[in-house]
């Protein structure tokens, strides 16, 4: 099992880190376009494999993409990050250029791959990937709801006093701050309905710090945020890799799914070692339905700016 990391900054090298923690992987090539700096990351990051107990080979490149011929899974974090007060579609113009010679770069060498893009306006940068290369719509995963999810459980738990193995949530819809989807209906502690145990109004807050997850850390870091953004693309990666069947929501093309089609935007999937194996339809409420409407305009308008 290969994975390719494309972007050896903050996000990239976590994410590097956690596959080699979980020693799943029997190689990882992290390729950057700075000279020397994923081969740093790497030599550092192979250092900890005898203090961290793994066996997974980490290898930096500079832009030599021939070094990740014959990747099982690609993952791409390159691009510019967020700065205080920008949005992830503020990100675009530049961004696009980027993911889209990156992406036709790892297909070249890795024309069976399946790609993970995690570089921002990540909805827009997914339908990029899928407007502009012949893989087929299973093999290409947007990684945001995984994220969005973890950061609505640690609110969730914060809010109830409870340890976050108790509580299980999911946020689907856009990538966005405003176009998050957080199901508080659907979300439990230990089977129960969490609303049993929080007041609506409490169940609104732990909402709204959930969509702005990424602009709180951003604004208290001067940049994205790394450790839960790597955390989470590993638990994509894994899920693939040794064909778990695990259920996360995930940016994918959707062709009549939800009542939408031609966009890219976060809905639940089981996720094997084809990549998307299935895409999961459940019953939304009629306010899901209609923020979910909003939410997939919002991305539409996104994908608007794109010069396909």
């Amino acid at each position: 099992m290969k994975v390719t990391v494309v972007g050896a900054g903050a996000v990239g090298a976590s994410c590097a880190e956690y596959i080699a923690i979980k020693d799943f992987a029997s190689e990882v090539v992290l390729l950057d376009i700075k000279e020397g700096f994923a081969e740093g990351k790497a030599m550092d990051l192979m250092q900890t494999a005898s203090l961290n107990g793994f066996d997974t080979k980490i290898t930096g490149v500079t832009n030599d993409y021939s070094k990740t011929a014959n990747s099982d899974i690609c993952v791409i974090t390159s691009g510019i990050p967020r700065k205080p007060g920008m949005t992830r579609e503020e990100l675009i113009g530049i961004n696009a250029g980027i993911v889209k010679s990156v992406s036709s770069s790892l297909i070249q060498h890795s024309p069976n791959t399946i790609i993970i893009v995690v570089s921002n306006p990540m909805d827009t940068m997914t339908y990029l990937v899928h407007k502009t290369t012949s893989l087929p719509k299973n093999r290409i995963i947007g990684m945001g709801g995984a994220l969005d999810s973890a950061r609505f459980k640690y609110r969730l738990a914060e809010a109830l006093g409870a340890p976050i193995s108790d509580v299980d949530g999911m946020v689907i819809g856009g990538h966005s701050d405003k176009g998050m989807v957080p199901l508080t209906a659907h979300a439990t502690r230990n089977s129960v309905k969490v609303s049993e145990f929080l007041s609506e109004d409490r169940l609104n807050q732990v909402k709204e710090d959930t969509k702005v997850g990424g602009a709180t850390l951003t604004k208290l870091l001067g940049t994205s945020a790394w450790y839960a953004p790597g955390a989470a693309v590993s638990g994509l990666v894994q899920a693939i890799a040794c064909d778990q069947k695990k259920m996360f929501p995930c940016s994918v093309l959707l062709e009549g799914e939800y009542g939408l089609n031609d966009l890219c935007i976060g809905v639940p999937v089981i996720l094997g070692r084809n990549g998307i194996e299935k895409i999961v339809e459940i019953d939304l409420s009629e306010a899901e339905k209609a923020h979910m409407k909003e939410s997939a305009e919002g991305v539409s308008k996104t994908n608007g700016l794109l010069e396909l």
